[in-house]
């Protein structure tokens, strides 16, 4: 594994970031997958005892022989990377400012056991609307951290990162990135850092008259 990022002296500073994953990881990865032992089929036809058997095997022979972690990985590295301290704890994102200056900022929060990588798609439409043929009124300027703990975040080396502690990262995070008014959204885990609770952490954004309703 391959992980590049400056350490500046200032804690509380932005440094950029990249990933490589090994062929050695990569190969151990596989190897693992192809080496699973799976239970018996289930005794009946639908899936009232849980998810069937050959579903996993046709996943698993995805994940070990047709998976492009490569091209996912291009992907990722394609994006504007960072790493900041916040808490004590490193907190991955991906930051595409729009190019309409006017845009709205919005922190994506993913859920568990997801990533950043479902939120990739979204970036696009978000911050270049008029590509996909949307006004510019719909522009975003987007934040997308991985929650502490997950994907390139750090670890956290102590009990209490709830919803609403990771919510404050976050508002940390964006006032960090000068966005002192903005939006949330998020799914499963994420929609709890982003729900009411979000509201003591965070001031709420002036309306925008020009924005279609969603």
């Amino acid at each position: 594994m391959a992980v590049t990022t400056e350490r500046p002296a200032a804690a509380t500073a932005i440094r950029p970031f990249t990933y490589e994953a090994s062929e050695a990881e990569l190969e151990d990865m596989r190897a693992r997958i192809a080496a699973t032992r799976f239970p018996d089929r289930e005794t009946v036809e639908d899936e009232s005892q849980g998810v069937p058997l050959t579903l996993m095997q046709d996943l698993a022979r995805y994940w070990a022989t047709e998976y492009d972690w490569r091209k996912c990985e291009a992907r990722l590295n394609a994006m504007p990377n960072f790493v900041t301290e916040i808490d004590g704890v490193d907190i991955h994102f991906i930051h595409v400012r729009s190019k309409h200056e006017d845009a709205l900022p919005l922190v994506v929060c993913h859920g568990w056991p997801g990533s950043i990588i479902e939120q990739l798609k979204l970036i696009g439409p978000l911050t270049d609307p008029t590509a996909h043929g949307a006004s510019p009124s719909d522009a975003f300027h987007v934040v997308i951290p991985s929650m502490p703990g997950y994907g390139f975040s750090g670890k956290p080396t102590s009990a209490g990162w709830d919803p609403v502690r990771i919510a404050k990262a976050y508002v940390e995070l964006m006032k960090r990135l000068g966005y002192e008014r903005f939006v949330a959204q998020g799914g499963d885990w994420g929609a709890r850092s982003s729900s009411t609770r979000w509201r003591a952490a965070a001031p709420t954004p002036r309306p925008r008259s020009r924005r279609r309703p969603s």
